[in-house]
């Protein structure tokens, strides 16, 4: 095995030790990253690593998506903590555009490559990468696997059932998940496979999806994207400069009950499937009156520009906007950064298709949990059926020379 100057190992198995590269990544705190708008000519840009916070949270938000949700295979304490470390080194690089390690070519020809490689040539593309840790990292099955159980968060809940949940346990929980971001998708698939290979031994991937077409901004004044029910999405969502919105509803804070989390967030990811088949063939007055708001201009009802302030009583009782607006839910605001997919046919020749749902909050238990337990009568809900879930603790942005999870694991 090769061995670098100073005499430590250049690979470790099928591992990669990277730690080098921390010193090597762009700075930067809080809102103050390399981070374009959407729609900025710029887009192989890269977004800063370090910082405040974890980018991919109140970044502007590009337009494509791999998230992944990892199974922890050892119960070595300290063997996880070491694959953090290699993860983030890894990361750190990715996101300034650079190969992890000695890349796809550099090493010598008798060992696999530090790199896959699938991202030679191309810009960072605005990648992020942001972890979570879920409720079974904790504790599973009664047992505390890492000695974590008392440092789980308050506000890390199991997520309740919701009616209408027909959930695949394949594809919802899992220990920990990686969010990646890019506005080419090659690079965010690359990031998750890096990270999936580094991890291999440790951590094994429980479930993953792939997205496209942003269905949320964080950019005030963009834009508004589009679902695939052709409505627009997110209008109103909190922007990535909107800090009092952000300190108030999405980072949690030291006074929170878990201090290891202050300047992180909780993350819930949601699977729904869109029965477009059935939407396409309903009526567009009908469309309307379910989304509670004009299909063209998006402009609430009886109002002519999507940003006009809704009128909800002028809205059916049922209609989605109206259930899931913050005067409906005592103010609460959540931070959405949602895409759509389509994973080919379910058999019955429909397309398996919908909206991953991503959503940030300082606490889910005054956030997503009571906003859908409000949705309960969305009349949206004949259309929708949410058909995977999970909740994790987001810690803060990573400082020079330490490592995702550091604050959980010290």
């Amino acid at each position: 095995m090769t061995r670098t100057r100073s005499g430590m190992s250049r690979r470790r198995m099928l591992g990669f030790s990277g730690a080098s590269l921390l010193a090597g990544a762009a700075a930067g705190a809080g809102l103050d990253r390399v981070a374009l708008a959407e729609g900025d000519e710029d887009a192989g840009a890269a977004v800063a690593f370090h910082g405040a916070h974890q980018a991919g949270i109140a970044t502007p938000v590009q337009d494509r998506l791999h998230f992944a949700a990892f199974d922890v295979t050892t119960g070595d304490r300290g063997r996880l903590v070491r694959m953090l470390r290699e993860w983030t080194a890894a990361a750190a690089a990715m996101t300034a555009g650079r190969p992890v390690g000695d890349g796809a070519v550099g090493g010598p020809p008798v060992a696999p490559p530090d790199d896959t490689g699938e991202a030679l040539g191309l810009p960072p593309s605005r990648l992020t990468l942001t972890i979570g840790f879920g409720p079974t990292l904790f504790e599973k099955d009664g047992e505390d696997r890492f000695g974590l159980r008392a440092r789980r968060p308050a506000a890390l809940v199991d997520l309740p059932h919701f009616p209408g949940d027909n959930l695949d346990p394949a594809r919802s929980g899992g220990d920990i998940a990686v969010q990646a971001c890019a506005d080419d998708p090659q690079v965010a698939v690359h990031a998750v496979r890096n990270l999936a290979r580094i991890g291999f031994g440790t951590v094994a991937v429980r479930w993953s999806q792939l997205g496209f077409g942003k269905t949320s901004s964080t950019t005030p004044d963009a834009q508004t994207p589009r679902n695939l029910f052709g409505f627009k999405d997110g209008t109103h969502n909190i922007g990535f400069d909107d800090t009092a919105s952000l300190d108030q509803h999405v980072w949690a804070g030291k006074g929170d009950g878990a201090g290891w989390m202050a300047g992180g967030s909780y993350l819930v990811a949601r699977r729904i499937r869109m029965h477009i088949e059935t939407w396409d063939r309903t009526s567009l007055r009908e469309q309307e009156d379910i989304f509670g708001r004009s299909k063209g201009e998006g402009a609430p009802v009886g109002e002519r520009k999507e940003r006009d302030r809704p009128v909800l009583a002028r809205m059916k009782p049922d209609s989605h906007v109206r259930l899931a607006h913050p005067d409906s839910n005592h103010g609460m605001r959540i931070l959405r950064r949602g895409y759509s997919f389509t994973d080919g046919t379910d058999g019955l020749g429909r397309l398996d298709a919908g909206l991953f749902f991503v959503a940030f909050q300082r606490d889910p238990r005054t956030g997503f949990i009571p906003i859908q337990k409000s949705l309960a009568t969305d009349a949206l809900n004949e259309y929708i059926q949410h058909v995977g879930s999970g909740v994790y603790a987001c810690p803060p942005g990573v400082r020079e020379g330490g490592y995702w999870g550091d604050t959980l694991f010290a």
